[in-house]
C-alpha cells in the first residue's frame, strides 16, 4: 500500500506520526510539504530538521513528482494546505482519500449561512459525501461543523496531533515527589485566545490563600511584556518564572518537573498539543473544555479536571483541589501519562490508520473502539463556549 500525506509542513507534531508510518511502509510512505515553515514558528524553537527525512518531498521544489504522488498513491491523507486543487483533482477521479481537519467555523457556526462560504464547502466537501472520502477530526468540535453542512455522514472519526511520546520510568515520579513546592506549568504563545492573564491572577489568588507553589510560563508573544508587568503589579514575580520561547525539548523538561499543567485556551484553539505533552510528562491536567483536544484526551476526574465556559473561578477551584488532594493529583498524573503512552500516541495512531485503510480497500469500515480512529461523536461547541475572567 502506498500512502501519501499532504500537509502544509512537517513539524514536531507531525514528525512522530510520519516516522511511525515510514517504519511500517518504508518507501511506500511519502510526506508532501506544500510550503516552508514560517519564520515566526522557527523563532519559537520549531525545527526544520524533519525536511531532511527521506520520505519528505517539498511541493515547491518537486511539483511534478508530488502531483504524481497525489494521484497515484493508493490513499491520500490530506491535511491542511493551501493547495486544495490537488486534493480536488484526486477526489474528482474517485480515488480513496482520508482528510484531516480542524474546525471549519472556529469563530462561530453562524458563518455557515454565508452563501459564498457554503459554495466553497460544497466544492471541497459536500459533493463528495457519497465518494470514497473519510474525515479524521482533529478536535472534538469538528464533527459538529461538518454535520452542520451535511458532509461526511457516518464517515467522521476521532483524530488529533501526536507529539513525540517519551517513555518514562520511576525517575519521573521520583522527581516530582522530591519537589515539596507545587510546580505549575503553562505553555504557549502569549496571545489573547490562550489567556495567559489567567495565570497571573492564579498566582495572585494562590499567594493570597497561602499556598506553596511556583508557576512556570513557557512561551512568548504579543502579551508577554504586559503579563510581566501585571505580575509586578500583583506582586507575584517571586512565584513565577517567565522562560520565554523554548525548544520543545526544554518545555518537556519543565513539564516533567511539574505537578500540574494548566491549559487556558478558548474555542479558537483547534487542538492544543501541549495537553498531549503535559499528560505524557505526568502532569495532572486542568484544562478548558473549549479547546479541541480536551474532551477527547481528558476524562474528568480520572486523568485531569475540565472546567467549562472559560470560567476563571472554576479553573482556580480545580487547581486548588489538586494542591489540596495530593493523592488525587498523583493518580491523575499517572493516568494522564498512561492515556498518552497506551492510546493517544503516534505509533498507535499510525497502526490504526493503516489497518483502517486496508479495511477500506476491502470494502469495510472498521473503526476503533476508543481513541484515534474511533467514531467521532457530535459535540455542540456552545456546551463549552463563552465566559471570561
Amino acid at each position: 500500500m502506498k500512502l501519501t500525506f499532504l500537509s502544509n509542513y512537517i513539524n514536531h507534531h507531525q514528525l512522530p506520526f510520519s516516522e511511525a508510518c515510514f517504519a511500517q511502509l518504508g518507501a511506500d510512505y511519502a510526506f508532501i510539504q506544500t510550503s516552508p515553515i514560517e519564520a515566526e514558528r522557527l523563532s519559537m524553537g520549531w525545527s526544520r530538521a524533519g525536511e531532511d527525512r527521506p520520505y519528505v518531498h517539498c511541493l515547491y521544489e518537486e511539483e511534478a513528482y508530488c502531483r504524481r504522488l497525489v494521484m497515484e498513491s493508493d490513499v491520500l491523507l490530506a491535511g491542511w494546505s493551501d493547495r486544495e486543487e490537488l486534493i480536488g483533482e484526486r477526489l474528482r477521479a474517485g480515488k480513496l482519500t482520508v482528510r484531516i481537519s480542524e474546525r471549519l467555523y472556529r469563530e462561530g457556526q453562524w458563518k455557515a449561512v454565508s452563501p459564498r462560504g457554503l459554495w466553497q464547502k460544497y466544492k471541497d466537501h459536500i459533493r463528495y459525501r457519497n465518494s470514497p472520502v473519510y474525515m479524521l477530526c482533529a478536535g472534538a468540535y469538528v464533527p459538529s461543523d461538518y454535520q452542520l453542512i451535511r458532509a461526511y455522514p457516518g464517515k467522521m472519526f476521532r483524530w488529533g496531533y501526536f507529539p513525540p511520546t517519551v517513555r518514562h520510568g520511576a525517575e519521573l515520579w521520583n522527581g516530582k515527589e522530591q519537589e515539596t513546592t507545587i510546580q505549575i506549568v503553562w505553555a504557549g504563545r502569549f496571545i489573547p485566545l490562550k489567556h495567559p492573564e489567567y495565570m497571573i491572577r492564579l498566582a495572585h489568588d494562590l499567594k493570597q490563600a497561602g499556598y506553596d507553589y511556583h508557576i512556570h510560563m513557557a512561551g512568548s508573544g504579543e502579551m508577554e511584556e504586559r503579563m510581566k508587568q501585571l505580575a509586578k503589579d500583583w506582586q507575584v514575580t517571586d512565584r513565577m518564572t517567565f522562560h520565554g520561547y523554548c525548544p520543545p525539548e526544554q518545555v518537556r523538561k519543565i513539564m516533567e518537573k511539574s505537578h500540574i499543567h494548566v491549559f487556558t485556551s478558548n474555542h479558537l484553539e483547534g487542538w492544543g498539543a501541549v495537553v498531549n505533552e503535559a499528560m505524557n510528562s505526568g502532569c495532572a491536567e486542568v484544562a478548558s473544555a473549549q479547546a479541541g483536544a480536551v474532551p477527547w484526551l481528558i476524562e474528568n476526574g480520572v486523568n485531569g479536571l475540565i472546567y467549562h465556559n472559560g470560567a476563571y473561578g472554576k479553573m482556580l477551584e480545580a487547581v486548588r483541589f489538586l494542591i489540596d488532594h495530593p493523592t488525587a493529583r498523583k493518580d491523575m498524573g499517572r493516568n494522564a501519562y498512561q492515556t498518552i503512552a497506551d492510546t493517544w500516541n503516534a505509533e498507535n495512531a499510525a497502526a490504526r490508520l493503516l489497518y483502517f485503510v486496508r479495511e477500506l480497500q476491502e470494502g469495510r469500515v472498521t473503526p476503533a473502539a476508543a481513541g484515534p480512529l474511533s467514531i467521532a461523536p457530535v459535540i455542540r461547541p456552545e456546551k463549552a463556549s463563552g465566559g471570561n475572567i
